[in-house]
């Protein structure tokens, strides 16, 4: 995992912005104190083995310590923050060290073993406490009855959206290492000798990296696994013929994720061209992130951009508006332009027009849209445009009567290099906006 940490003035003036964010939510909810429960270890059924930990993210909006279990952070209006650290007496497993100097100099630290301990640890006075976070037992809710309100999380979710400095280094830090990643999974598939499983762990070795420490599963797909919005696979297996090369994955920069796709061919000819197409489309959209913006109205301009593509390349006949009112680019390209990126990837917020919880209107055509809000200033959104060649979803086209609308011979020349997707992850700055992960590629050393 990465080591970087910004500069402490912007650490603390995060901390300013998070604890104003939870006066909001506490005020909401009706509660004078705030518990935050990083979570603790699932385990498998029937085994004393654990699934990789995932820290709850409002826990990780107060520390940058996506790998600590089993702690609380305890907050009450205008006073200093209390961490509950756990630091079990254990001989099976490392424990966490001492505390650092850089996160701890801001809260009251009291070391734990238990969750008894954490219970004893509470301070007095308190008469009206929410407790946020998931929960395997009763006794991680420390007696707290109130668990999650909905009026406290709509607010912190609201809050969450807008980024400060602190959050933005990282988050710039986190497509660095995806950036070089990125260029190290490139590098191997350049070589038509390396598996999808190689190209992995080409990946993860560039810098240093398990699977644990990445933010989501990684899509590594050759040639028609492309194809497969979410492959899940890692074939061990070099293809007989090597065509082309989706890889989506991302990196981790003190629990902020970073989100990045980027689709490769071998060979000269239409799909490279396509590529290139796409590439010049994706980065028009991007520009486009700008303050005020209605996201869902930007993902409409994919599509009518996607069908002049289709148009202009000959994979379309027609007109483009015969395409996008035939539904012909939702079949090439059946997912969103993107989602709010943060602590998760699929960050929160994504429906919410206001912190009281009111829910934004999902577009008729894309009721699975993963947001729905306008941009505004510091906002992180990622832009995802993609073109793939799925049977099930276009052979009922083939077969009906919107039949003349492709060059069927052309999508079947097209099936065996899978599909295309790019991504990048832009931060809304006002009217100019900043491609974080292009300055990441830009600013990689030759």
């Amino acid at each position: 995992m990465s080591a970087f940490l910004p500069a402490p003035e912007r650490y603390a003036a995060h901390l300013h912005y998070v604890s104003n964010a939870f006066d909001k939510a506490m005020d909401r909810a009706g509660a004078d104190t705030a518990v935050v429960y990083a979570g603790g270890l699932h385990y498998y059924f029937l085994d004393d083995s654990s699934y990789p930990f995932r820290s709850n993210p409002h826990f990780l909006y107060w520390l940058p310590l996506p790998e600590l279990s089993d702690s609380y952070v305890v907050y009450r209006t205008g006073q200093k923050p209390t961490l509950l650290y756990y630091q079990p007496a254990d001989y099976w497993h490392a424990v966490p060290g001492d505390p650092d100097p850089y996160w701890a100099d801001h809260f009251d630290v009291i070391p734990i073993q238990s969750v008894a301990a954490a219970k004893a640890s509470l301070p007095d006075g308190i008469r009206s406490p929410i407790l946020l976070g998931e929960l395997q037992n009763d006794e991680q809710a420390l007696g707290i009855e109130r668990i999650n309100p909905s009026a406290g999380l709509n607010s912190l979710n609201i809050s969450r959206v807008t980024k400060t400095e602190y959050e933005l280094e990282h988050m710039r830090e986190a497509n660095r290492l995806g950036a070089i990643a990125h260029r190290a999974a490139a590098a191997a598939f350049h070589t038509k000798t390396a598996s999808e499983y190689a190209i992995h762990l080409a990946y993860l070795e560039s810098i240093g990296f398990v699977d644990n420490d990445l933010p989501y599963h990684s899509i590594v797909g050759l040639n028609e696994n492309a194809a497969v919005l979410h492959y899940q696979h890692r074939e061990r297996e070099v293809p007989a013929e090597v065509r082309s090369f989706l890889i989506d994955a991302g990196a981790r920069s003190g629990g902020y994720a970073s989100d990045i796709t980027r689709t490769y061919t071998t060979s000269d000819g239409l799909f490279a061209d396509l590529i290139k197409a796409m590439v010049r489309l994706q980065q028009g959209l991007c520009q486009r992130v700008t303050a005020g913006t209605h996201y869902p109205d930007l993902h409409e301009v994919m599509h009518r951009e996607l069908a002049k593509l289709l148009v202009d390349s000959g994979l379309g006949r027609g007109s483009a508006e015969a395409l996008l009112e035939r539904g012909i680019t939702r079949a090439l390209l059946p997912h969103g332009l993107g989602h709010y990126l943060g602590l998760q990837v699929h960050d929160v917020a994504g429906h919410l027009a206001d912190e009281k919880g009111t829910a934004t209107e999902r577009p008729e055509k894309d009721p699975n849209l993963r947001l729905t809000r306008g941009l505004a200033d510091n906002e992180v959104v990622t832009i995802e445009p993609g073109l793939y060649f799925i049977d099930m979803l276009l052979e009922p086209i083939r077969a009906g009567d919107d039949s003349e609308l492709l060059d069927w011979k052309m999508i079947d020349t097209l099936k065996p290099f899978g599909g295309i997707r790019i991504e990048d992850n832009v931060r809304v700055n006002g009217q100019t906006p900043e491609n974080l992960t292009r300055d990441a590629f830009a600013g990689l050393a030759g």
